[in-house]
């Protein structure tokens, strides 16, 4: 547990004192969190290692987890990569400003701190405005991950922020709710093929369609990354984005669950399910988007995991998303809240 050093305030990100606030605090080498298209995220000049080292203190986050730095634009890049290479110029002309990080070679004025004892370091060029007024206004590069305690489901709006991070930095942005819901793409195009390392908004597809080639898909994407293995992404982790009840993916149609889940009755088992499946399951539930829709799941799915624990949940069953597309995101991300535990009805 941390020393509780800060009176953590909450501000407007609509007026532009508190744009300047956020910029001035970010000069100073303090942490701020702000609204991004994606997710909330706690940011830290990206230069500066003392002020990212805050950052895992403040998360309680493990430093062999990188953390991707966020500019403008291109003309941002120099000293934060040694090179542009060139699917890295045809992924931005395609999708930046957005929610995709790339993975590029490291340049020197990167903090240490930012990229876990690796030669890369992922950039991202984000689209929401707060996020680019902060950055502009401050002139700082600024490292960023999910504005929450390490393990726990991302935050979406500003009181999920608030209830972990309260006393923890000293500026929150209040910036309403994201638009996308989970955490950005994040792409290498370090090495002979490009490789995908965390499924988000930009899809797969939507990746080979820019680079007019096949993109490799990390094994740690769908499966347990193995012990000791090199973290080179965000979001690799074993079990992330975590409720605090015991949750079990159960894949299969809507007959089969709630066959399974009446079985189990004894547990007392809550449910997250798709939008409209609750009324038919008989026990508590929270419902986390329309079926076969992943752009409505992913804008839901952190929100409907800290409602769980708001209800006090001890033992959960979740219905399982698509694994393609857009789904592929959110079944990423329940996976790893899940520990892994599938359960094929």
């Amino acid at each position: 547990m941390i020393r509780m050093e800060f009176k953590t305030e909450v501000l407007s990100a609509a007026e532009e004192k508190s744009i300047e606030k956020a910029a001035a605090l970010l000069q100073k080498g303090e942490l701020v969190a702000l609204p991004t298209e994606t997710v909330y995220g706690i940011a830290a000049d990206a230069r500066n290692g003392e002020a990212v080292k805050k950052i895992f203190v403040a998360k309680g986050r493990p430093q062999d987890n990188p953390l991707i730095v966020h500019v403008t634009g291109p003309e941002m890049l120099h000293g934060l990569v040694s090179e542009v290479p060139e699917r890295a110029q045809l992924l931005m002309a395609a999708f930046c400003p957005g929610p995709l990080t790339i993975i590029m070679p490291r340049g020197p004025e990167v903090a240490a701190e930012c990229c876990a004892g690796l030669d890369t370091v992922g950039i991202r060029m984000p689209s929401h405005p707060v996020a680019r007024a902060v950055i502009e206004k401050s002139g700082c590069a600024f490292a960023a991950p999910s504005a929450n305690l390490s393990g726990k489901p991302s935050p979406t709006n500003a009181q999920d922020v608030f209830t972990d991070m309260d006393g923890r930095l000293p500026l929150i942005l209040d910036g309403g709710e994201c638009d996308v819901g989970v955490e950005s793409t994040v792409v290498s195009v370090v090495g002979e093929k490009p490789t995908l390392f965390r499924p988000g908004h930009i899809t797969l597809e939507d990746l080979e369609r820019a680079l007019g080639e096949e993109v490799e898909v990390s094994k740690a994407i769908l499966e347990k990354l193995p012990e000791g293995a090199v973290v080179r992404s965000p979001g690799m982790k074993y079990k992330h984005y975590a409720p605090k009840a015991d949750v079990t993916l159960l894949d299969g149609t809507f007959e089969q669950f709630k066959a399974y889940v009446d079985a189990h009755a004894d547990q007392n088992p809550s449910c997250l399910c798709f939008t409209g499946e609750a009324e038919k399951l008989g026990v508590p539930c929270v419902e986390y988007g329309r079926e076969g829709d992943g752009a409505d799941q992913a804008k839901h799915i952190f929100r409907s995991l800290r409602a769980l624990d708001e209800q006090g949940d001890a033992v959960v069953y979740a219905r399982c998303p698509q694994k393609g597309g857009l789904s592929m995101a959110v079944y990423n991300r329940l996976i790893r809240a899940a520990a892994f535990r599938v359960i094929k009805l």
